[in-house]
């Protein structure tokens, strides 16, 4: 494998059409995802297409505002816990984007529900996958009582990052890593955080179907496309190439424990 994709959802229906295709294309640029579920269902389907596939993994959880209606039933994502094809809880976490701050209702609901995915993956001794919009500093918090009752065990990544320098910094110090989606290939607003944090601690992602990297911006997003956003991230930090893949592979394998040996 040349390239990782840490968060997709291939479990879409957006790829319904030309699945084939899409597969062929992540072994023709040597491509692996790890798939990320939003509930129960899309979960669920995320393993299907894992143990299916051997440079794909899953991500089972339940996003914070896809549906304030679910809660997080343990004992069915238990049930998902038998493939060994899973790699990391969530994506969970805060959003606060179209939330009101002074709802003190919807504001502990999503707290609650990102505690029970934390508690989930420290059981389980796996990384979570944090999606935060408009919440760092409160995710922040979160994040660091939980560091003070588990310790390193407490780990993952931090999924689309789009905070300041000072928030990366915050949640290095943490031990969590970054990932940064197609955006940083059209906008600037990203790149002194991609140059300054260490590259230790940096991810690569698609979030496909969504931010399509240019390209191929209009187009509908895919894994295979990773490639430009590890090329952006070794333009914007100046180094070579090679040195990015490679270091952006050996992290994955790092933090979400997954074999890449077959990497160059």
């Amino acid at each position: 494998m040349k390239y990782i994709d840490i968060h997709s959802h291939l479990n879409f229906g957006d790829y319904e059409k030309d699945w084939d295709e899409i597969i062929g294309r992540l072994k023709e640029t040597e491509t692996g995802t790890i798939i990320v579920g939003t509930d129960l269902e899309s979960s669920r389907k995320a393993v299907e297409i894992a143990e299916k596939h051997e440079n794909i993994w899953a991500c089972i959880g339940v996003h914070p505002v896809d549906d304030p209606t679910r809660v997080f039933e343990k004992e069915k994502f238990e049930a998902l816990m038998q493939s060994k094809k899973v790699v990391a809880i969530g994506e969970c976490g805060l959003d606060y984007f179209h939330a009101d701050k002074n709802d003190a209702v919807e504001i502990e609901r999503q707290k609650k529900l990102f505690i029970d995915q934390i508690e989930f993956a420290i059981e389980r001794d796996l990384p979570i996958m944090i999606h935060s919009r408009s919440a760092y500093p409160e995710l922040l918090l979160i994040l660091e009582e939980q560091k003070g009752i588990h310790g390193e065990k407490l780990r993952g990544d931090v999924h689309f990052f789009a905070g300041s320098l000072e928030e990366a910094k915050h949640f290095i110090n943490l031990g969590f890593t970054l990932s940064f989606t197609g955006v940083i290939t059209f906008a600037r607003t990203y790149d002194d955080v991609v140059k300054s944090v260490p590259l230790s601690m940096i991810m690569s992602e698609t979030d496909a179907p969504f931010v399509t990297p240019a390209p191929y911006r209009g187009k509908r997003n895919e894994p295979s496309y990773v490639v430009e956003v590890v090329k952006k991230i070794a333009e914007i930090r100046g180094e070579d190439l090679d040195v990015v893949q490679k270091a952006l592979l050996s992290n994955a394998e790092r933090v979400f424990r997954v074999n890449l040996a077959s990497r160059p």
